[in-house]
């Protein structure tokens, strides 16, 4: 069964209190800059940070964001092996350190997109949308990137860093690519439907070669969350909480309890097939009253609503056995 989580700031603030009051104990940290510019993790980073959560009474349970990939890796261009060496350090650290999971992805180029923030759903809250007719034009970033490229670029990866990670104790979640298109911005992209997820696990058959579960883009797939999370099991090693409505090429975020994906028909099938250590959290939450959105999904009271939906459908999925 899934234990809910919050995204949490790297540097204590009331967040960390205030999931502790909510009864949580698993911290996820997704940073996008670690502080004096620097965007990747040391062995000192992630220790003081595990010190910090440990005396507000937290699990240092995910490190996702500022994981050190770099698309001469996803892409098999040269230099991509020192690059490899680079991540292996990391999972030797967080081994060390005793963060138990990593979420990383594949998305070359543009990586996460979205082309509203204001949209406005159930009492004026607001909730951020795509829509791929609003991403035409500008500059090509990479244009002789191919789909076989990021194929063989991943399985390379998968081959070198996988036995690493078993040595460090790290299970590794790859995260769908979102929007799960086949490109976006003439990119193309690979991790976007469940039966190239199938091609993804056999590359490297192991409990640490899994999948971060985002809810949302396998909804936009048009895949049937519990039949997939049936389908994946023990092969999911984290889990975004989530749901939209739409589909890959265009969709808009919704709140937890009124998007079209049965909730607790999800929640029943973790605690059906997933393994018991997997810690899942919300994910693009709407901004509520008196919130700026300065940053979209990521605001405050929405995960709050989250938490306590969440809990009430793992204790209802719970007592239905």
């Amino acid at each position: 069964m899934v234990s809910p989580a919050l995204v949490l700031p790297h540097e204590p603030d009331e967040r960390w209190h205030l999931a502790r009051q909510l009864g949580v104990e698993d911290a996820v940290i997704h940073p996008l800059e670690i502080g004096d510019g620097r965007t990747q993790w040391t062995y000192d980073d992630l220790q003081g940070l595990s010190n910090w959560l440990s005396e507000v009474g937290l699990n240092f349970s995910v490190l996702e964001g500022s994981v050190p990939i770099s698309d001469r890796v996803r892409l098999g261009r040269a230099g991509r092996d020192e690059d490899i060496e680079v991540f292996k350090q990391f999972l030797r650290n967080c081994g060390e350190v005793g963060i138990p999971v990593v979420c990383y992805d594949w998305m070359a180029g543009v990586r996460w997109a979205r082309t509203g923030a204001h949209v406005e759903a159930r009492g004026g809250s607001y909730v951020t949308e795509f829509d791929v007719a609003k991403t035409r034009g500008g500059p090509e970033t990479l244009p002789d990137a191919t789909r076989e490229d990021l194929w063989e670029g991943l399985e390379h990866f998968l081959r070198e860093v996988v036995p690493v990670a078993e040595e460090a104790g790290v299970k590794l979640g790859l995260h769908p690519d979102d929007p799960p298109r086949a490109s976006l911005r003439d990119i193309p992209r690979i991790v976007t439907s469940v039966e190239n997820y199938d091609r993804v696990l056999e590359a490297y058959d192991s409990e640490y070669n899994g999948i971060t579960f985002c809810q949302g883009n396998f909804a936009a797939m048009g895949a049937d969350i519990p039949e997939t999370i049936e389908r994946f099991g023990d092969r999911i090693n984290f889990v975004h909480f989530r749901d939209v409505e739409g589909d890959a090429d265009r969709f808009v975020e919704t709140w937890h309890d009124e998007g079209p994906t049965d909730m607790l028909a999800a929640m029943r099938a973790y605690e059906r097939h997933v393994d018991d250590d997997v810690v899942m959290r919300p994910d693009h939450v709407p901004t509520m009253a008196g919130e700026d959105n300065a940053n979209p999904g990521y605001h405050t009271n929405g995960r709050l609503f989250a938490i306590g939906y969440m809990r009430g459908l793992r204790e209802q999925a719970r007592t239905d056995g």
